[in-house]
């Protein structure tokens, strides 16, 4: 005889097993049980007999009777990306620990597919929806105006919607002192030893020059547009411009400040094809966070941008009846060489 696959439990199934109200049970399961004042053992009780009998909710049914359908959307720029895989890893444990349904997707840097992939998730009915760094975030607003969907922006700034983004100026500000400030006076950097790689021209990476350019002129009286050398969020274009200045120099400058980890890639590559005499006395600052890079041969002084203090006030503005259309600044982290911090993945419980 053929054999049936076991039936799935129901809210009334958990209600009668755990002697609890049906009502009861649909808190816990949808995570409002402590607005409830429900006791943390029942709750406990609850959860361990939905594992034990294989519950899932029905969130089609969810939404039909709630208008809710407890999807939850992220809209990356990537996800080949320390930064914003950190940020998808922090968004889903926001969303879960609500009892909603998180869904990641990226878009490319594309506005079109930004437009498109979020027409998409309206077709899903997500109730929220966070963009993260897009090209075009007033497009996507309009998008979302539409058809009533809740949004922020973070990482970069709309001028449609609200948005958190790191205080990118500050930020800057921070790590070019510290470039500056981690040379001996016996081996002073100069002016035209300090220069800055990578970026284009987005909110994000213009703060980051301004905070660059203000804190040479504050502490090398100098400033110069040939120390600033764009080269897009592109690794291979960020190794053509390291392999240029090297070719024109015949070293690398003493100081860097590299706009991002993707650009920072490209220095790493560069270095792949050199020697290391090429870099005995460089001391770099990555506008990004990586552990790895923390262990290299020459230091490397990091920002860690606040990933969960975005996704935290991202949620608590979506909540508002009505939120102001203004940027919120979230102060990012300086991480001296050396350092490896801890981060999102660290949450998750080790079942090997």
């Amino acid at each position: 005889m053929e054999h049936q696959p076991k039936k799935k439990a129901t809210i009334y199934d958990l209600s009668v097993l755990s002697g609890s109200s049906p009502s009861t049970v649909s808190a816990v399961l949808n995570g409002t049980w402590r607005k409830r004042r429900i006791k943390e053992s029942t709750a406990n009780l609850i959860r361990d007999l939905a594992e034990e009998h294989q519950y899932t909710a029905n969130l089609q049914a969810r939404g039909l009777r709630s208008s809710r359908s407890g999807l939850v959307g992220l809209l990356l720029p990537v996800h080949d990306n320390r930064y914003f895989s950190s940020m998808a890893q922090t968004f889903e444990a926001h969303v879960r620990s609500r009892g909603q349904c998180p869904i990641v997707v990226s878009a490319c840097r594309d506005p079109e597919e930004e437009r498109r992939t979020v027409e998409t998730l309206i077709s899903y009915s997500v109730d929220e929806l966070i963009v993260a760094g897009a090209t075009d975030p007033d497009g996507v607003h309009a998008v979302c105006i539409a058809s009533g969907l809740r949004h922020v922006n973070i990482d970069l700034p709309g001028t449609k919607a609200p948005s958190v983004i790191s205080d990118n100026y500050q930020g800057a500000r921070m790590l070019t002192e510290a470039i500056i400030r981690h040379f001996t006076d016996d081996l002073k950097l100069g002016p035209d030893e300090l220069y800055l790689f990578g970026g284009r021209d987005d909110h994000a990476s213009r703060e980051r020059i301004r905070g660059f350019r203000a804190i040479k002129r504050e502490l090398m009286k100098s400033d110069s547009d040939k120390c600033i050398e764009p080269t897009g969020y592109s690794p291979n274009m960020a190794q053509i411009a390291f392999e240029r200045f090297y070719e024109r120099e015949g070293k690398l400058p003493r100081g860097l400040f590299i706009n991002s980890s993707i650009n920072f890639e490209g220095l790493l590559r560069f270095m792949a094809q050199h020697p290391n005499e090429a870099f005995l006395d460089i001391v770099v600052g990555c506008y990004d966070y990586d552990p790895f890079g923390s262990f290299l041969p020459f230091p490397v002084i990091m920002i860690r941008q606040d990933i969960d203090g975005m996704i935290t006030k991202a949620f608590e503005i979506m909540s508002e009846s009505h939120p102001a259309v203004q940027t919120y600044l979230i102060q990012p982290e300086l991480v001296p060489p050396r350092t490896a911090l801890n981060g999102p993945l660290d949450a998750i419980k080790d079942i090997a």
